[in-house]
């Protein structure tokens, strides 16, 4: 499992510099009020696809490393300990809602009117990008932290 564990440290960055990008888009559209392009469309794709994968990757640790033996045996045990809170429910209830946000959001994205659509990619986009920022195990976060790059061991 640490090599699943190593892909979905990497795709971490991969999400992280897909959300930039149409955060980027975003606000240089809304600022210089120019026209939703290609480009636009195509890294609000990207930063889907890669939060599809990196959640894929999320699920098959969730089920392989023990952490639904855990809930198993007791939400009230498991709420206890920060360490294994955070990973079972606040990581991945953050992370689920970051991804239905991305969805609707380039959902709204394309049926918005052209106008309005760098302000509905900065909105959807940067709440989930906020989101993810957030329940990223970062190494100065404490109990949880993760290195930044997972390797194999």
């Amino acid at each position: 499992m640490s090599g699943i564990l190593v892909l979905h440290s990497i795709i971490r960055w991969g999400v992280l510099l897909c959300g930039i990008w149409v955060i980027a888009n975003a606000i240089t559209g809304i600022i210089s009020k120019r026209a939703f392009s290609s480009n636009d469309d195509r890294s609000n794709l990207f930063f889907m696809i890669f939060c599809d994968v990196q959640l894929l990757f999320g699920l098959i640790l969730l089920f392989t490393n023990g952490w639904i033996d855990k809930i198993k045996s007791g939400m009230g045990e498991l709420m206890k300990d920060p360490y294994n809170r955070f990973f079972v429910v606040e990581h991945g209830m953050m992370m689920i809602v970051a991804l239905i946000l991305v969805h609707i959001g380039r959902s709204k994205v394309k049926k918005a009117s052209p106008e309005s659509k760098h302000k509905k990619m900065l909105l959807f986009f940067g709440i989930a990008i906020l989101l993810i920022i957030i329940s990223i195990p970062w190494p100065n976060k404490a109990i949880v932290g993760r290195p930044m790059m997972s390797w194999f061991n």
